[in-house]
């Protein structure tokens, strides 16, 4: 499996006051399996898919977890059995573009978190 995100720090890092913003992982625009959604006035985050035109049933979670002008420098990784591991973006690359799951591995879970 190979992704091409094209995420920049700050794109997932709420600024201002904002009403809501979007992450949207897919194969194109209009073909979405994942658009992601913190919808701030509502406190909830909204999940969806897209193909072509039509839009998949929305999937609301009441939970907040971003707040405006947070920002993150590290990876965090949580397992299977909760243990979590936390590892600072050393290279300091505000671009990320690329993942890769090789080898038999089989992503079920995956989440951009603050």
């Amino acid at each position: 499996l190979q992704i091409p995100l094209s995420l920049k720090q700050g794109d997932f890092a709420p600024r201002g006051h904002l009403a809501l913003f979007a992450i949207n992982l897919g194969q194109a625009s209009d073909k979405l399996n994942l658009p992601f959604s913190p919808r701030f006035s509502e406190s909830i985050i909204v999940c969806n898919t897209r193909d072509g035109s039509s839009w998949g049933r929305e999937q609301r979670e009441n939970h907040r977890c971003f707040s405006p002008g947070s920002e993150t420098d590290k990876f965090n990784v949580t397992l299977p059995d909760g243990h979590q591991v936390t590892f600072p973006n050393r290279l300091g690359h505000s671009h990320l573009s690329y993942l890769s799951v090789r080898d038999g591995f089989q992503v079920s879970s995956s989440s951009l978190t603050e």
